[in-house]
């Protein structure tokens, strides 16, 4: 049996990020200090980001993580989609830290090991896994690197099920988890896949104004029924009912953009999209 390493070795550094650590760390600063925010009231609690390559989807992703800035949580739960085929529900690393070119990030053990035994009450289980190939959860992690203050521990969760019964369960859980730490939470996703740009901005906007609407069971309805599209939303539902539950009552949209507007080809676009999670009272 072949033991897990302590950390995951990057699968996408250096194709889907750069690799080499000034570069990245460059490009990074670069597409925070670009954001051009709305005034945002209130404490950000969450961001929802994109997961493409950086050059595709980073000038979006630096408005989210521009919203945290100068930030320093203890714990930065980030959920994501898992792109690959499992039977599991939930998913979490099985390794202790991940590595990125700009370093080490460990992960919340006694967190995990918290929402594990949560999720038990509800009858949940959280699977862990090695070596996974997954993209849309690490794409945050040099955004975060670079744009929050201190060391941070990572809660990796990467979320499958489009159930609202399980992902509101998810963000109850998670809630009584981080209700007492100085957290951040990170939602992982993309929206329309592979349309014309005009459909994707059709598709986009009214996912967006959902998200903005604050109603995680109204984006899993709108993916259900081809209203609008969006990769993670598992991971964004979940976590907009781990906010509520934490407080937040207001969600603001920050920025949306498509690959056409890094390539020039409109033909069939990836739509990204940016907001800050907020608690106003």
């Amino acid at each position: 049996m072949v033991a897990v390493s302590d950390i995951r070795p990057s699968p996408i550094a250096g194709t889907w990020y750069s690799g080499d650590a000034q570069r990245l760390r460059h490009q990074v600063e670069t597409y925070l200090n670009e954001a051009r925010l709305p005034s945002l009231q209130g404490e950000v609690v969450g961001v929802v980001a994109p997961h493409a390559g950086h050059r595709y989807s980073g000038r979006t992703a630096g408005h989210a993580f521009a919203a945290v800035r100068g930030q320093s949580p203890e714990v930065v739960a980030v959920l994501s989609p898992f792109h690959a085929m499992h039977s599991a529900d939930l998913i979490t690393t099985a390794h202790q830290a991940y590595a990125t070119p700009l370093g080490v990030v460990p992960v919340d053990r006694e967190a995990v090991q918290a929402l594990e035994q949560e999720l038990a009450e509800h009858h949940l289980a959280l699977t862990r896994v090695a070596y996974d190939g997954e993209h849309s959860l690490e794409i945050e992690l040099p955004f975060l690197q670079v744009a929050l203050q201190g060391d941070f521990r990572l809660l990796p969760l990467m979320v499958r099920s489009h159930s609202p019964k399980v992902l509101e369960a998810l963000g109850q859980c998670l809630a009584k988890v981080l209700k007492d730490r100085c957290a951040l939470l990170v939602a992982s996703t993309d929206l329309s896949h592979f349309y014309p740009e005009r459909i994707a901005h059709q598709l986009d906007a009214e996912m967006l104004r959902r998200l903005e609407s604050f109603d995680p069971a109204a984006l899993l309805e709108a993916e259900m029924t081809g209203k609008g599209f969006a990769c993670g939303v598992g991971a964004v539902a979940a976590t907009l009912w781990t906010a509520r539950a934490l407080g937040a009552n207001r969600v603001v949209i920050l920025h949306h953009s498509t690959s056409a507007d890094e390539t020039g080809d409109s033909t069939a676009v990836v739509g990204y999209g940016a907001a800050a999670v907020l608690r106003t009272v």
